[in-house]
């Protein structure tokens, strides 16, 4: 407990000032954070970061992750962002062709998959706070209250396991507690702080995000369980690696955007 104490004390004293300067600044930490997370992933699936597939992997993320004015430059000499996507997204398949079968179609999946997983979360991330401190405040009270919630009331009432071959700790009960708590908590935040218009909306919406923020949380158990390892990274000392520590945010900040929050 001291030291995922510690951990957290320190990581937000270097990710707050990012959070207050915002722009390039905040930018750049998306993007080493979205690189650190896909590098995760590629550890966690056995493949070799500094292989053809491992670097166009890198790559393809952070094209993905990279806000779209910086890309402005393509259109100037004719390419356009989904062509670097299917170039991409060509170079893995025909590596395929000439790894003998070091790397398969599955790898491909994998790799265009996290591409996207990892590459859409931390490209939201980027663009939740150039629409002010606010948003990414908000997100953040999302996320820690919902996983604050649904740990105490699934501790203290839980009987009902959610998704035991998953996450065996995880109940129905604290599932439920972890919304209500969001919805006092992250939903009062945006009263007093964001916008009274809406707000009743902004409450439905917020039950929305709370509940694909746990399935975030969930869905990284189950690549962890899938392929045996107990946290995605080591970056983080008690906390384990970036991807447990956004897992669930790359799911509550795309759909910010989506839910036309910001």
């Amino acid at each position: 407990m001291k030291t995922r104490t510690i951990t957290a004390i320190v990581a937000l004293i270097i990710f707050l000032p990012f959070v207050v300067v915002g722009g390039l600044p905040f930018e750049l930490m998306s993007i080493l954070l979205a690189t650190i997370a896909i590098y995760e992933i590629l550890i966690i699936t056995k493949q070799n970061v500094f292989s053809v597939n491992g670097i166009v992997t890198v790559l393809f993320t952070w094209v993905i992750t990279v806000p779209d004015e910086y890309l402005s430059f393509l259109t100037k000499i004719g390419i356009q962002k989904m062509e670097l996507i299917f170039i991409a997204i060509a170079i893995l398949l025909s590596f395929t062709v000439f790894s003998r079968n070091q790397f398969h179609f599955d790898q491909v999946g994998v790799d265009v998959l996290a591409s996207f997983y990892v590459g859409f979360g931390f490209h939201f991330l980027a663009d939740v706070r150039s629409a002010g401190v606010m948003f990414v405040i908000f997100a953040l009270l999302i996320v820690w209250t919902t996983d604050t919630g649904a740990y105490l009331i699934g501790r203290a009432f839980g009987k009902h396991k959610l998704a035991p071959h998953v996450s065996p700790n995880k109940t129905i009960e604290g599932f439920i507690g972890g919304i209500l708590c969001s919805l006092v908590i992250a939903g009062g935040f945006y009263y007093f702080f964001v916008s009274t218009n809406d707000f009743l909306l902004i409450l439905i919406a917020l039950v929305v995000l709370s509940l694909f923020g746990q399935l975030g949380d969930l869905v990284e158990s189950a690549l962890k369980r899938f392929y045996d390892v107990k946290d995605s990274g080591k970056i983080l000392p008690g906390h384990g690696g970036i991807l447990d520590r956004f897992d669930s945010l790359l799911f509550v900040l795309p759909l910010l955007h989506i839910l036309q929050i910001i």
